[in-house]
């Protein structure tokens, strides 16, 4: 089974918290971090090499940078999809787990578009922040309104507000 994980910035901590309770047969495995992120590459690394897993690192340019305006991130976010397609394409990915971050969206999306042409078939799992106590983030809404992705929250509070969310408690 080929996984595709989206490790960035600060949710890299959780992502692999995450990552490191999985079996073997969760292989290979694609990170995709962005292309500035050199930091998660490193602890990708760190994890991975004490293991027989097979693994590869993917960039992708970021869809929107910190305190970049909605406005321009629109362009930004166009070329990270753009940037997401030929990685997508050739991982195939039958799982995609993934959290907090936008760049996640452009990959989401690739997958969903490939979903409904019926071209593959990519079981999304987007895993809320343990920091999102009130609200989704932005990433969180957009892909929980698809109504195509398994949205998982950690606080009984985003279950009440978001019902289709899956609510399995603290994961980190």
């Amino acid at each position: 089974m080929l996984i595709l994980y989206f490790i960035l910035g600060g949710h890299t901590a959780e992502m692999l918290s995450y990552v490191s309770v999985l079996t073997p047969k969760y292989q290979p495995r694609t990170y995709v971090i962005a292309a500035t992120d050199s930091i998660s590459e490193q602890k990708v690394f760190n994890l991975e090499d004490k293991s027989d897993i097979e693994f590869s690192i993917k960039r992708i340019r970021r869809a929107r940078e910190v305190k970049q305006s909605y406005v321009s991130s629109i362009f930004t976010t166009l070329m990270s999809f753009l940037s997401a397609f030929p990685i997508f394409v050739s991982c195939r990915p039958k799982l995609i787990l993934c959290n907090g971050p936008g760049t996640c969206i452009p990959v989401c999306f690739v997958a969903l578009l490939l979903q409904m042409l019926r071209l593959h078939s990519t079981l999304i799992i987007f895993v809320e922040s343990i920091c999102r106590t009130k609200t989704l983030s932005l990433s969180g809404k957009i892909l929980y309104h698809t109504h195509l992705v398994d949205v998982i929250v950690q606080w009984p509070e985003l279950k009440t507000k978001y019902p289709k969310s899956i609510y399995l408690g603290l994961l980190s």
